[in-house]
Protein backbone atom coordinates (compact mmCIF):
# COMPACT_ATOMS: atom_id res chain seq x y z
CA UNK A 1 0.00 0.00 0.00
CA UNK A 2 1.44 3.54 -0.98
CA UNK A 3 -1.34 6.28 -0.16
CA UNK A 4 -0.74 9.73 1.33
CA UNK A 5 -1.73 9.92 4.84
CA UNK A 6 -4.48 12.62 4.95
CA UNK A 7 -4.61 13.75 1.28
CA UNK A 8 -8.27 12.00 0.60
CA UNK A 9 -7.21 8.91 -1.04
CA UNK A 10 -8.72 6.69 1.12
CA UNK A 11 -5.76 5.66 2.98
CA UNK A 12 -7.24 4.39 5.87
CA UNK A 13 -9.89 2.47 4.14
CA UNK A 14 -7.13 0.89 2.17
CA UNK A 15 -5.59 0.43 5.45
CA UNK A 16 -8.30 -1.24 7.08
CA UNK A 17 -8.92 -3.52 4.36
CA UNK A 18 -5.79 -4.90 3.85
CA UNK A 19 -4.92 -5.52 7.72
CA UNK A 20 -8.37 -7.23 7.49
CA UNK A 21 -7.14 -9.27 4.54
CA UNK A 22 -3.95 -10.18 6.02
CA UNK A 23 -5.11 -11.46 9.37
CA UNK A 24 -8.04 -13.34 7.32
CA UNK A 25 -5.76 -15.15 4.94
CA UNK A 26 -2.97 -15.51 7.37
CA UNK A 27 -4.81 -17.38 9.86
CA UNK A 28 -7.39 -19.14 7.16
CA UNK A 29 -10.29 -17.36 9.24
CA UNK A 30 -13.15 -17.40 6.38
CA UNK A 31 -14.28 -14.43 6.04
CA UNK A 32 -15.58 -13.27 3.08
CA UNK A 33 -15.32 -9.97 1.28
CA UNK A 34 -18.05 -8.45 2.14
CA UNK A 35 -17.79 -9.21 5.31
CA UNK A 36 -13.89 -7.88 5.63
CA UNK A 37 -15.36 -4.25 4.09
CA UNK A 38 -17.88 -3.97 6.93
CA UNK A 39 -15.16 -5.05 9.32
CA UNK A 40 -13.52 -1.74 7.78
CA UNK A 41 -16.57 0.21 8.03
CA UNK A 42 -17.49 -0.75 11.32
CA UNK A 43 -13.64 0.57 12.73
CA UNK A 44 -14.14 3.92 10.74
CA UNK A 45 -17.94 4.24 12.91
CA UNK A 46 -16.67 2.15 16.35
CA UNK A 47 -13.00 3.66 16.59
CA UNK A 48 -12.28 6.67 14.26
CA UNK A 49 -16.07 8.55 15.35
CA UNK A 50 -16.52 8.76 11.52
CA UNK A 51 -20.20 7.31 10.38
CA UNK A 52 -18.85 6.61 6.99
CA UNK A 53 -20.26 4.74 3.99
CA UNK A 54 -18.84 1.31 2.57
CA UNK A 55 -17.27 2.72 -0.98
CA UNK A 56 -13.93 3.05 0.15
CA UNK A 57 -13.58 0.02 1.90
CA UNK A 58 -15.16 -2.07 -0.96
CA UNK A 59 -13.19 -0.87 -3.52
CA UNK A 60 -10.01 -1.60 -1.87
CA UNK A 61 -11.22 -4.94 -0.97
CA UNK A 62 -12.94 -5.66 -4.45
CA UNK A 63 -11.44 -3.63 -6.64
CA UNK A 64 -10.22 -4.99 -9.91
CA UNK A 65 -7.49 -3.89 -13.06
CA UNK A 66 -8.23 -1.41 -15.06
CA UNK A 67 -11.93 -0.99 -14.31
CA UNK A 68 -14.13 0.80 -12.09
CA UNK A 69 -16.86 -0.34 -9.50
CA UNK A 70 -20.39 0.92 -9.62
CA UNK A 71 -21.96 0.22 -5.97
CA UNK A 72 -25.24 -0.10 -4.27
CA UNK A 73 -24.53 0.90 -0.95
CA UNK A 74 -28.11 -0.20 0.33
CA UNK A 75 -27.81 -4.00 -0.83
CA UNK A 76 -24.47 -3.97 -1.80
CA UNK A 77 -24.65 -5.47 -5.73
CA UNK A 78 -21.66 -3.96 -7.90
CA UNK A 79 -20.99 -3.79 -11.35
CA UNK A 80 -17.30 -3.33 -13.25
CA UNK A 81 -17.51 -0.97 -15.94
CA UNK A 82 -13.82 -1.16 -18.05
CA UNK A 83 -11.43 1.65 -17.62
CA UNK A 84 -9.50 2.14 -20.16
CA UNK A 85 -8.53 5.86 -21.46
CA UNK A 86 -6.13 5.57 -24.50
CA UNK A 87 -5.06 9.03 -24.82
CA UNK A 88 -5.62 10.28 -21.54
CA UNK A 89 -3.89 10.40 -18.37
CA UNK A 90 -5.72 9.75 -14.76
CA UNK A 91 -3.66 12.25 -12.10
CA UNK A 92 -4.15 13.20 -8.43
CA UNK A 93 -3.07 16.75 -7.46
CA UNK A 94 -2.56 16.79 -3.72
CA UNK A 95 -3.35 20.49 -2.16
CA UNK A 96 -1.69 19.00 1.11
CA UNK A 97 -4.52 20.98 2.85
CA UNK A 98 -5.00 18.16 5.71
CA UNK A 99 -7.78 15.90 4.46
CA UNK A 100 -9.95 15.88 8.29
CA UNK A 101 -13.35 13.92 8.37
CA UNK A 102 -12.93 12.77 12.32
CA UNK A 103 -15.80 15.20 13.80
CA UNK A 104 -19.10 17.15 12.79
CA UNK A 105 -17.86 17.99 9.06
CA UNK A 106 -18.69 15.35 7.59
CA UNK A 107 -21.09 13.67 9.98
CA UNK A 108 -23.24 16.89 9.73
CA UNK A 109 -23.70 16.30 6.03
CA UNK A 110 -24.80 12.72 6.63
CA UNK A 111 -27.33 14.06 9.24
CA UNK A 112 -28.57 16.41 6.60
CA UNK A 113 -29.34 13.68 4.54
CA UNK A 114 -30.98 11.62 6.82
CA UNK A 115 -33.12 14.79 7.51
CA UNK A 116 -34.61 15.20 3.92
CA UNK A 117 -35.36 11.53 3.53
CA UNK A 118 -37.04 11.60 6.78
CA UNK A 119 -39.19 14.35 5.40
CA UNK A 120 -39.80 12.12 2.28
CA UNK A 121 -41.30 9.34 4.06
CA UNK A 122 -37.45 7.45 2.86
CA UNK A 123 -34.66 5.70 5.14
CA UNK A 124 -31.94 6.85 2.42
CA UNK A 125 -32.48 9.35 0.07
CA UNK A 126 -31.35 6.87 -2.98
CA UNK A 127 -33.75 6.82 -5.63
CA UNK A 128 -35.38 10.23 -4.75
CA UNK A 129 -36.18 12.72 -7.28
CA UNK A 130 -35.77 16.11 -7.43
CA UNK A 131 -39.50 16.83 -8.19
CA UNK A 132 -40.22 15.05 -4.58
CA UNK A 133 -37.46 17.03 -2.97
CA UNK A 134 -38.98 20.42 -4.46
CA UNK A 135 -42.82 19.80 -2.85
CA UNK A 136 -40.75 20.03 0.69
CA UNK A 137 -38.53 22.93 0.09
CA UNK A 138 -40.28 25.00 2.29
CA UNK A 139 -40.09 22.67 5.09
CA UNK A 140 -36.31 22.12 5.20
CA UNK A 141 -33.56 24.39 5.46
CA UNK A 142 -31.74 25.80 2.65
CA UNK A 143 -28.67 23.74 3.94
CA UNK A 144 -30.49 20.55 3.68
CA UNK A 145 -32.18 21.21 0.50
CA UNK A 146 -28.82 22.12 -1.14
CA UNK A 147 -26.72 18.71 0.37
CA UNK A 148 -30.38 16.51 -0.52
CA UNK A 149 -29.94 18.32 -4.05
CA UNK A 150 -26.45 17.24 -4.30
CA UNK A 151 -26.83 13.95 -3.70
CA UNK A 152 -29.51 12.81 -6.18
CA UNK A 153 -28.37 14.91 -8.97
CA UNK A 154 -24.82 12.70 -8.02
CA UNK A 155 -26.72 9.59 -8.43
CA UNK A 156 -28.31 10.30 -12.30
CA UNK A 157 -24.25 11.42 -12.62
CA UNK A 158 -22.85 8.07 -11.19
CA UNK A 159 -25.11 6.24 -13.88
CA UNK A 160 -24.68 8.77 -17.00
CA UNK A 161 -20.84 7.48 -16.02
CA UNK A 162 -21.25 4.09 -15.90
CA UNK A 163 -23.29 4.32 -19.54
CA UNK A 164 -20.80 6.93 -20.91
CA UNK A 165 -17.79 4.22 -20.07
CA UNK A 166 -19.62 1.31 -21.65
CA UNK A 167 -19.43 3.48 -24.66
CA UNK A 168 -15.70 4.62 -24.12
CA UNK A 169 -16.86 8.01 -24.05
CA UNK A 170 -14.98 9.93 -22.13
CA UNK A 171 -15.71 13.04 -22.63
CA UNK A 172 -18.93 12.95 -20.87
CA UNK A 173 -17.07 11.16 -18.26
CA UNK A 174 -14.89 14.23 -17.41
CA UNK A 175 -18.38 16.34 -17.76
CA UNK A 176 -19.64 15.05 -15.18
CA UNK A 177 -16.45 14.93 -13.34
CA UNK A 178 -16.39 19.07 -13.30
CA UNK A 179 -20.11 18.91 -12.19
CA UNK A 180 -19.27 16.20 -8.88
CA UNK A 181 -16.89 18.70 -7.99
CA UNK A 182 -19.11 22.10 -8.23
CA UNK A 183 -21.61 20.23 -6.70
CA UNK A 184 -19.83 19.35 -3.61
CA UNK A 185 -18.06 22.52 -3.24
CA UNK A 186 -21.09 24.43 -3.50
CA UNK A 187 -24.04 22.65 -2.65
CA UNK A 188 -22.70 19.78 -0.53
CA UNK A 189 -19.97 22.07 0.43
CA UNK A 190 -17.04 19.52 1.01
CA UNK A 191 -14.55 21.54 -0.70
CA UNK A 192 -12.10 24.09 0.11
CA UNK A 193 -10.14 27.03 -2.03
CA UNK A 194 -6.98 25.30 -2.87
CA UNK A 195 -9.09 22.11 -4.58
CA UNK A 196 -11.91 25.07 -5.84
CA UNK A 197 -8.47 26.47 -7.44
CA UNK A 198 -6.99 23.41 -9.23
CA UNK A 199 -9.92 22.77 -10.71
CA UNK A 200 -10.04 25.79 -11.98
CA UNK A 201 -6.63 25.70 -13.68
CA UNK A 202 -7.67 22.38 -14.79
CA UNK A 203 -10.36 23.48 -16.69
CA UNK A 204 -8.61 26.91 -18.08
CA UNK A 205 -5.66 24.08 -19.51
CA UNK A 206 -8.28 22.42 -21.06
CA UNK A 207 -8.20 18.61 -19.27
CA UNK A 208 -11.04 16.97 -19.59
CA UNK A 209 -12.49 16.21 -16.15
CA UNK A 210 -11.44 17.57 -12.69
CA UNK A 211 -12.89 17.09 -9.13
CA UNK A 212 -12.40 16.36 -5.53
CA UNK A 213 -11.04 13.00 -4.63
CA UNK A 214 -12.63 11.46 -1.35
CA UNK A 215 -14.70 12.95 1.05
CA UNK A 216 -13.35 16.94 0.62
CA UNK A 217 -12.21 19.32 3.08
CA UNK A 218 -8.95 19.34 1.60
CA UNK A 219 -7.30 16.40 -0.20
CA UNK A 220 -6.70 15.51 -4.07
CA UNK A 221 -8.47 16.83 -7.28
CA UNK A 222 -8.45 13.77 -9.19
CA UNK A 223 -7.81 14.86 -12.81
CA UNK A 224 -8.81 12.68 -16.51
CA UNK A 225 -6.07 14.50 -19.20
CA UNK A 226 -5.73 14.02 -22.71
CA UNK A 227 -1.47 12.78 -23.38
CA UNK A 228 -1.02 16.07 -25.21
CA UNK A 229 -1.95 18.43 -22.19
CA UNK A 230 -0.96 16.63 -19.01
CA UNK A 231 2.93 18.22 -19.75
CA UNK A 232 1.37 21.41 -19.86
CA UNK A 233 -1.33 21.14 -16.92
CA UNK A 234 1.11 19.64 -14.50
CA UNK A 235 3.87 22.62 -14.97
CA UNK A 236 1.05 25.68 -14.79
CA UNK A 237 -1.17 23.97 -12.18
CA UNK A 238 2.57 23.92 -9.84
CA UNK A 239 3.33 27.31 -11.10
CA UNK A 240 0.04 28.71 -10.28
CA UNK A 241 -0.41 27.08 -6.99
CA UNK A 242 2.95 27.98 -6.05
CA UNK A 243 2.28 31.38 -6.34
CA UNK A 244 -1.18 31.86 -4.96
CA UNK A 245 -0.03 29.29 -1.86
CA UNK A 246 3.40 29.17 -1.64
CA UNK A 247 3.89 25.63 -2.13
CA UNK A 248 3.18 23.02 -4.83
CA UNK A 249 0.93 20.17 -5.22
CA UNK A 250 1.94 16.83 -5.32
CA UNK A 251 1.49 14.91 -8.15
CA UNK A 252 0.36 10.99 -8.68
CA UNK A 253 -0.40 9.45 -11.21
CA UNK A 254 -3.25 6.80 -11.16
CA UNK A 255 -3.20 3.23 -11.76
CA UNK A 256 -6.02 1.27 -11.29
CA UNK A 257 -5.14 -2.15 -9.52
CA UNK A 258 -6.65 -5.24 -7.88
CA UNK A 259 -7.82 -4.70 -4.82
CA UNK A 260 -6.58 -6.11 -1.38
CA UNK A 261 -4.69 -9.64 -2.32
CA UNK A 262 -1.57 -11.66 -1.60
CA UNK A 263 1.49 -10.88 -3.42
CA UNK A 264 3.63 -13.88 -3.97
Amino acid sequence: MNAAASAGMSSSAALESTYAFALNDLYSCGIDKFELAKIGQSTEHNYCGVNCGIMDQFASVFGKKGNLIRLDCRSLEYAYFPFDPKGYKLVLLDSRVKHELVGSPYNDRRASCERVAKMLGQEFLRGATMEQLDAIKDKISEEDYKRARYVIGEEKRVLDVCEALEKGDYETVGKRMYETHWGMSKDYEVSCEELDFLAEVAEACGVTGSRIMGGGFGGCTINLVKDELYDNFIVTAKEKFNAKYGHEPKVYEVVISDGSRRLE
